[in-house]
């Protein structure tokens, strides 16, 4: 992907209208976007920061069906999220992984408990099952996850869910969905809506934030995809609707994999909070979370509360032979999620769930609010099925079932790398071509200059927290090594895009203050 080319393209067709313009460039946004180019409409995608910039970048990194939802009763939510976990892991290998977790088991009830209703969860999976669920004893789990605290335990019941990186994917949809003719822009901020004279929405006025450029475009049916932003977009159409979003920020820590010292995640199943806590091993760390704490205020950058990190510490510190502290934390980093709010009662959250709505405005405005990033897929059908049925789109049948993200599995065999996709072949030249780059900029992270190169040329970066956050997930991972690397990544960075003393000098000003966020 070429951004520049990308805006040359948008410019070519000033004048004619989109079969759809989609708001928000995250999971349900570029899943539309997918979706709508895989039925052969004309989609432009429009993103006001980076893709995948908020929620989408900071899950807790599953694909799984939501043992708890089960817990409350929505199996219908589980049913569904099971089925797309098993299509999601079927289509994006590149980025999926199959995950063994263990509930650790204090009781002779609690074993029966989870036992029961994690075979039943094996049950609703059907054929897309990712293996079954089954008691062990204490020693064969402190075998499994050497430092789980044997005080008390009986043993666990192993089950498995779902693993992926949430940005990359993010970007694995907007290359598949370029491929097939779509659009897709990074840093285009939508700033009004057009109407026609009886008050149909025709299109979008939107700025390019990076040049100034401002474009007024014309499309049978806008889609808000906009995620806890959404409701900006209502008050677009219309300034006195009412919210739609109930905002929930959740956290996570990550630490050192020594903490578990084993391949099996750690799922704890009751937490003070009400929420489930997970320890998970991904890129050779431990993702630790998550909390829940409704929010009145949304912003761009969420920042962990203390007592967010406190809560997990603690809970987390229950149940590992060493506890946790501060200064072992790497990194630390906060989303939103835009849970749907009863709209009568949008302080209440006895309406809040994981499920996801579609509305349709008077003004022919086609929101989706809510969802999960498992459900990504069935939310863009859903979508896109709502306009057809509104009449915004001639019909035409969803495919994405069966929709490889990865043409050539073979590149499944290139390890970390992987996650590059069709890319990886071009990346493997480029270090062949030169060994030296394909060393590490950092011995605590395991990124190269040479895929930073290829994401500059490939994945329409902007700037070095678009590199360091997202198309890798350094940030992430260390925090404090990330601050360290970034002078070298803004130096690759100026050479492959052009940009000159001054522009390195702000950026790595500009992301080492973001790092502080995340310490």
């Amino acid at each position: 992907m070429d951004r520049q080319k990308l805006i040359n393209e948008l410019r070519s067709r000033q004048g004619l209208a989109w079969d759809m313009i989609i708001i928000g460039g995250g999971a349900t946004g570029m899943g539309i976007a997918l979706d709508g180019t895989s039925r052969g409409y004309s989609v432009l995608l429009l993103e006001k920061a980076d893709f995948a910039g908020a929620t989408s970048s900071r899950s807790t990194k599953l694909v799984h069906g939501g043992v708890r939802y089960m817990a409350q009763g929505d199996l219908l939510l589980v049913m569904e999220a099971l089925h797309e976990r098993g299509i999601m892991l079927r289509n994006a290998p590149h980025l999926t992984s199959n995950q063994e977790f263990i509930i650790p088991v204090y009781t002779f009830w609690d074993t029966f408990l989870y036992t029961a209703g994690l075979k039943f969860y094996d049950l609703m999976a059907g054929r897309l099952s990712l293996g079954k669920s089954y008691f062990i004893k204490k020693q064969e789990a402190l075998k499994r996850i050497p430092n789980l605290n044997p005080k008390g335990l009986m043993g666990g019941v192993v089950y498995h869910d779902g693993q992926f990186d949430d940005s990359r994917m993010v970007i694995s949809l907007a290359e598949a969905c370029t491929e097939r003719g779509g659009l897709v822009l990074n840093y285009f901020r939508v700033t009004g809506l057009n109407k026609d004279t009886s008050g149909r929405i025709i299109g979008v006025n939107v700025m390019d934030s990076t040049s100034g450029d401002t474009y007024s475009l014309n499309a049978g049916v806008v889609i808000n995809a906009a995620g806890v932003f959404a409701d900006n977009i209502h008050r677009m159409d219309n300034p006195v609707s009412r919210p739609t979003i109930r905002p929930s920020q959740g956290v996570h820590l990550v630490l050192g994999k020594s903490f578990l010292n084993g391949n099996s995640a750690l799922m704890i199943p009751k937490t003070e909070d009400g929420r489930v806590l997970f320890a998970i091993p991904w890129y050779g760390k431990l993702v630790v979370g998550t909390t829940d704490t409704p929010l009145d205020k949304i912003s761009e950058e969420p920042v962990a509360l203390d007592s967010e990190i406190d809560f997990i510490l603690k809970t987390a510190g229950k149940y590992l032979v060493r506890a946790p502290l501060r200064e072992d934390v790497l990194s630390v980093f906060a989303g939103l999620r835009p849970l749907a709010a009863d709209t009568g009662n949008p302080a209440s959250t006895k309406e809040v769930s994981r499920r996801h709505r579609i509305t349709f405005s008077q003004s022919h405005l086609l929101s989706i609010i809510g969802g999960k990033w498992t459900t990504y897929r069935r939310m863009a059908e859903e979508t896109i099925d709502r306009a057809i049925k509104e009449g915004c789109l001639d019909k035409r049948e969803c495919i994405t079932y069966g929709l490889k993200l990865v043409r050539n599995e073979t590149t499944l065999n290139g390890g970390r790398l992987s996650i590059y996709g069709d890319d990886l072949p071009a990346l493997e030249k480029l270090m062949a071509e030169n060994p030296d780059l394909g060393k590490p900029l950092d011995n605590r992270l395991p990124y190269t200059r040479a895929e930073i190169m290829m994401i500059c040329r490939n994945e329409m970066p902007v700037n070095i927290e678009d590199i360091l956050a997202r198309r890798t997930r350094a940030l992430l991972i260390d925090a404090r090594a990330s601050s360290d690397i970034a002078p070298a990544v803004a130096e690759i960075m100026a050479d492959e895009m052009g940009f000159d003393e001054d522009w390195k000098t702000g950026q790595v000003s500009s992301f080492r203050n973001l790092v502080k966020n995340y310490l």
